[in-house]
């Protein structure tokens, strides 16, 4: 997918060093420590653009993603949307932010009602956010219902989940998220719970979207290999931090941190040829977020790692390559 080349646009959203910690306690009383799910996340979105975060399980991106939701509270940092910095912002305030983001859930079939038919699912946002008409708010669900593929609206507005595939279920979830028209559409593993025949199909429809109403989209993922369909970069995410960020094609054809080179070993090959070849990764599993390693938190995996350095000192962000960014010591300036 070719990448336009567009003139700078407004900051939409601003991560500025940003920890979630969730506090552990001992019989609901002493505290005996953090979770240190995000712990120093700093970015900036523009509006109308698209970018993955990417990372195995655990790694934060949950909880990064709650937290840009508007359902976590910052333990410190600020996320500022708009010009508008969510911990300042009162609870009439807060209900007109999610009213500007959407949310696509990564499984279809849980995040649908049982017991509502698609026209009241589609509906029920509108109602909360004050349409009052009723003809305006079947019309808008016509539209948003064409704008996901599903034709003729009528052939499912009196359905069930139940009654849909995965892929038409993921469309109403895309057309719930899009039926409030936001600004910022935050896309949880999307596809990961579809056929791999609909993935793509699915994808790319997001994107189309996405151009049509220049969204600003967070596409959160542990999968490399479905994000040169859609993003414009990646953030590499690693036990609460970004380690690596970059524009999409540049990163992925040359990855520069370890972890983002492991990540991409991982990728399934879809060459049957290669069905026998294991690529080499890292040792060991990611680290506890209770207690990090000291210094960068991938070192005890990395066969790169410089002792008295690595683990001693958290790298900064270098710039090896123009807008390719990463956090790693061996790329500090000689």
């Amino acid at each position: 997918m070719t990448l336009k080349t567009e003139e700078p646009r407004e900051i939409l959203l601003s991560i500025r060093d940003l920890h979630v910690w969730y506090e552990l306690r001992r019989f609901g009383f002493g505290r005996v420590g953090s979770v240190k799910a995000v712990d120093g996340v700093s970015f900036e979105l523009a509006e109308g653009e698209t970018v993955a975060v990417v990372g195995e399980s655990g790694c934060g991106k949950s909880s990064l993603m709650k937290t840009i939701l508007g359902l976590n509270i910052p333990t410190s940092g600020d996320v500022v949307f708009d010009g508008k910095n969510l911990s300042q912002l009162n609870n009439k305030d807060m209900r007109s932010y999610r009213f500007e983001v959407g949310y696509v859930q990564q499984d279809p079939y849980s995040a649908l009602p049982p017991f509502m038919n698609i026209e009241q699912i589609l509906e029920e946002p509108l109602i909360i956010s004050g349409v009052k008409n009723k003809a305006e708010r079947l019309d808008r669900i016509r539209k948003v219902m064409g704008e996901v593929k599903l034709h003729p609206p009528e052939d499912f507005l009196t359905k069930f989940p139940h009654m849909l595939s995965g892929g038409q279920q993921q469309r109403i979830v895309i057309a719930r998220a899009m039926i409030l028209e936001p600004k910022l559409i935050v896309a949880d593993e999307p596809v990961s719970m579809l056929d791999a025949s609909v993935r793509v199909e699915i994808l790319k429809l997001l994107h189309a979207l996405q151009e049509k109403y220049n969204l600003t989209v967070i596409y959160i993922t542990h999968d490399l290999s479905t994000v040169k369909y859609f993003s414009a970069r990646i953030f590499v995410m690693y036990a609460g931090n970004l380690i690596e960020k970059g524009e999409t094609r540049r990163l992925l054809e040359n990855p520069l941190h370890p972890y983002t080179m492991a990540l991409l070993a991982a990728t399934s090959d879809p060459d049957a040829r290669n069905a026998d070849s294991f690529k080499e990764v890292p040792p060991g599993e990611p680290p506890s977020l209770v207690n990090p390693p000291k210094g960068c938190r991938f070192h005890p995996r990395c066969s790169h790692s410089m002792p008295g350095l690595c683990d001693e000192k958290f790298p900064p962000d270098f710039e090896p390559e123009p807008e390719h960014f990463v956090a790693c010591w061996l790329y500090q300036p000689k």
